[in-house]
């Protein structure tokens, strides 16, 4: 690959976006003149595919000139002060970040949890450093058969536990498929020939099935004048069947989502329109509808699903979005913060619903007492720190104030941040992301910790509720407080959040100890 493999991909780019990417392009193959991978090949090749994989997602010139320029401070000569001079700061901001996350290896829990740590402290300044790293990652991935054997495992697994789960967090579903496939064979060796074995016994020529359906589909688009339409189809990721095989007990006839068909129209009205034409046209598998339109998933994800039945006897899963949704299920949060935004010919705005606000709630900024970081400097310097998703920013915020030990910090991480998620709302729209579970007390202090210590009582859907009550996705809550209130022991097994038990910890202390 060359620089204009990379040019070609970016969304209409001025010439100074040209010249800022051939200027970047040519600095680092400089730099890494005579740098070869285990490959043999030049290391030039690894950066231009990160630079490539930033331009497909739609990220501006900057990120993409970091992304060439990511390896330079840590494996040339060239220093930050180089950096800076010829790039900027900003750009020098992002090459920090990305050494600094490469700067730490996975070699078991504590390692793993440093990894986490550094990963979450970076990013809560500049969300871009976590999108170059992960297409870093998933370009190393695709090559990791030429690293040496004794590094393989290290490198997929940390993968597996600490790319793959923020990945899916964000929203960014292409990378989080592609990175999990590729870690599979490595990770599991013998779960992965399994599941290949049994996939290839089900769906051997599920290719041909597919494009037969799809045809059959895109004549009846057409004839009822939806024209406007793309169509795609797959067969399920190794990595995703694995783990239904496993809540499936192994019954591959189970899975209903084997083989899917992908239809992308350009409005939320086509959407409706498209699933109903797809209903008559085949057999629709009871409770197997879902409408992740009128209610998105915790990450953001949008879409119809419905699962059906055609004359040929093929069971297969139909997810229809618009385009804009198929552009944020693929790329998540990137989608949200490139420099200039897709142009789709036709799209309309998605219709209003009270989750209108989803979006923007999950990308509101996080406001800290302290921003300080010994990570990374500079923080103030991210134009992009608005972008920022609020539960990364807590993370970094627990980690810098709190100073958790290992073992809290992990667990952290699986209650809170990589569990299930509900969006609830306050009485005027706002959205809160919580885990599954969570009570109004973990909702009063996910607002802010002044009313979490002075919940007096809660509503939920304008009902009064005990403050034990677990609440539902869509719920609308609101808190009632009193100066005179405060936190009690009795609030701790009621709390599901890290952040809600430690203000409650705090609390209960200082007026056990004042």
């Amino acid at each position: 690959m060359e620089v204009n493999d990379i040019i070609v991909q970016l969304n209409s780019p001025t010439e100074t976006d040209k010249a800022l990417v051939k200027e970047a392009y040519d600095f680092a193959a400089k730099a890494h003149a005579n740098h070869t991978r285990y490959s043999g090949e030049p290391y030039l090749n690894h950066l231009t595919a990160v630079g490539k994989k930033l331009a497909e997602m739609g990220m501006g010139a900057r990120t993409i000139a970091a992304g060439l320029l990511h390896d330079t401070i840590e494996d040339t000569e060239a220093t930050p002060e180089d950096i800076k001079e010829k790039f900027g700061e900003e750009i020098l901001f992002l090459v920090e970040g990305v050494t600094k996350l490469s700067s730490v290896r996975y070699y078991g829990s504590d390692r793993h949890n440093e990894s986490l740590r550094k990963l979450f402290v970076a990013t809560s300044q500049d969300i871009r450093v976590l999108i170059i790293k992960l297409a870093d990652r998933l370009h190393n991935m695709q090559t990791l058969q030429f690293v040496p054997a004794e590094k393989q495992l290290r490198i997929a697994r940390e993968t597996l536990e600490v790319y793959v789960p923020v990945a899916h967090r964000l929203g960014m579903g292409k990378i989080r498929k592609e990175l999990e496939d590729l870690a599979f064979p490595y990770v599991y060796p013998k779960e992965y020939n399994h599941v290949f074995k049994l996939l290839q016994s089900r769906a051997g020529k599920s290719n041909e099935l597919l494009e037969r359906e799809r045809k059959v589909l895109q004549k009846r688009l057409a004839e009822i004048g939806l024209l406007d339409f793309n169509t795609s189809y797959r067969v399920k990721g190794l990595y995703s069947l694995y783990h239904k095989l496993k809540r499936k007990e192994w019954d591959i006839n189970a899975v209903y989502d084997l083989l899917a068909m992908r239809v992308i129209v350009p409005t939320v009205e086509d959407c409706y329109r498209a699933l109903g034409i797809i209903h008559k046209l085949w057999r629709p598998l009871p409770g197997r509808v879902k409408d992740y339109i009128a209610f998105p998933k915790p990450n953001g994800y949008q879409s119809l699903h419905t699962t059906v039945a055609t004359p040929n006897g093929v069971i297969l899963e139909i997810q229809i979005r618009t385009r804009k949704m198929h552009h944020e299920s693929e790329f998540g949060i990137a989608s949200h913060i490139t420099y200039k935004e897709p142009i789709v010919s036709g799209e309309e705005v998605d219709r209003p619903s009270r989750f209108a606000s989803l979006i923007p709630a999950l990308f509101k900024p996080f406001t800290r007492r302290n921003n300080s970081s010994n990570d990374l400097k500079k923080v103030t310097k991210s134009p992009h720190r608005d972008k920022i998703p609020r539960w990364i920013s807590q993370i970094a915020n627990v980690h810098n104030e709190e100073k958790t030990s290992t073992a809290e910090f992990v667990e952290d991480m699986q209650k809170d941040f990589f569990s299930n998620r509900i969006f609830v709302f306050t009485p005027v729209g706002d959205v809160v992301d919580l885990p599954v579970g969570a009570t109004p007390i973990d909702f009063a202090y996910a607002i802010h910790s002044e009313v979490g210590d002075h919940t007096s009582g809660a509503m939920v859907n304008r009902k009064l509720v005990q403050l034990d009550t677990e609440l539902c996705n869509g719920d609308i809550v609101e808190i009632e407080t009193r100066k005179s209130s405060h936190p009690t022991k009795k609030w701790l097994p009621i709390a599901k959040t890290s952040l809600a038990r430690r203000k409650i910890r705090s609390s209960v202390e200082k007026e056990t100890h004042p």
